[in-house]
């Protein structure tokens, strides 16, 4: 992958930086940079001497509840790799805010530093929706909001795809994932698994995902653990865009919704939805049918990794993977 300094500029005005950089608190991040160095372990605890309370999510990285001088505000700290998540979420943050998208959340400021990058955030209430009673309430709100995002111009996101774009998955099925498989030639799910990646071969999905289509801004992460609805005021925030870029509506959508956490929610409903997700006419519709079934095969193959121990989900995966190949997704 890319470096994402060389790809994406920091999308601030000059105006903005200075605000932002008089609110960055140093001597905090200072404070916590040193732990990290000494106790890096402490940081994924409470830190009361700091004011900090942890919060869960974040994928790989650490937030924080804090109360700044904006008053109720999440510090993230990040994991440090190649995409550069810090600089990616600020970005991703500045920019749906300049086009309305308040469902997004806000970011405060930016500290790109190479060790422990760090960005503050508005505090965003809710629960996951995974989390719910009844997590169908919510699906209404969430394809607005996913409408609205498509929307956005991929303004500084033009040059950067999200991550696990349809390429990304295709090369781990036909690279990864078989070279792994060959790893155990005498084993029976070695044969079981092989013969459903010549099915998804002879369909010819990841031709058809190579194929050119519409390019639209895209959240990178089908995850429904990074959407927060609060029941009170019937609102709906979508979190971590760390791995924001551009995407296309298809693929978007079929990566949604094969996404595990989307079995808290009857597939029937989501079908349902395909017209508001962007998935409305016959070559949209058969590139999300190929990218439905490439995405289920590839959550197969990390399922595949725990098969010993998380057998059921493995078990489950699998069904649902077998099914979709057979009858056309």
């Amino acid at each position: 992958m890319t470096a994402w300094r060389a790809v994406l500029p920091d999308h601030t005005d000059p105006e903005h930086a200075t605000l932002d950089r008089d609110t960055i608190p140093n001597d905090l991040l200072a404070e916590l940079r040193a732990l990290h160095r000494a106790r890096p372990e402490a940081l994924d605890a409470d830190l009361p001497e700091l004011g900090l309370t942890r919060l869960t999510g974040g994928r790989n990285n650490r937030v924080y509840r804090w109360s700044s001088s904006r008053g109720l505000s999440c510090l993230k700290l990040y994991r440090t790799d190649k995409r550069d998540r810090a600089r990616c979420e600020w970005n991703a943050l500045r920019h749906l805010g300049e086009h309305g998208v308040t469902a997004a959340g806000a970011a405060f400021w930016h500290d790109p530093h190479p060790e422990l990058p760090a960005v503050g955030l508005r505090f965003v209430p809710g629960l996951p929706i995974t989390k719910l009673d009844r997590p169908s309430k919510a699906l209404p709100a969430l394809v607005t909001v996913l409408r609205q995002i498509r929307q956005v111009p991929l303004g500084p996101f033009a040059t950067l795809g999200r991550l696990d774009a349809a390429s990304d998955f295709v090369r781990r099925i036909t690279g990864t994932w078989t070279e792994q498989l060959r790893q155990y030639p005498d084993e029976a799910l070695t044969r079981d698994m092989t013969a459903l990646l010549t099915a998804w071969h002879d369909r010819g999905d990841a031709a058809v995902l190579a194929e050119p289509a519409p390019l639209v801004f895209s959240h990178g992460d089908g995850n429904l653990d990074n959407w927060l609805w609060h029941d009170f005021i019937s609102a709906i925030y979508v979190l971590d865009w760390e791995f924001a870029g551009h995407s296309d509506a298809a693929y978007d959508a079929a990566e949604l919704i094969e996404h595990p956490s989307a079995r808290t929610i009857d597939d029937d409903r989501w079908l349902a939805l395909l017209p508001e997700l962007g998935v409305d006419d016959d070559q949209s519709r058969r590139r999300f049918a190929a990218a439905r079934r490439t995405v289920a095969l590839r959550w197969l193959a990390v399922r595949w990794k725990r098969s010993h121990d998380q057998v059921s989900a493995f078990e489950h995966q699998w069904r649902r993977t077998r099914t979709l190949l057979a009858n056309g997704g």
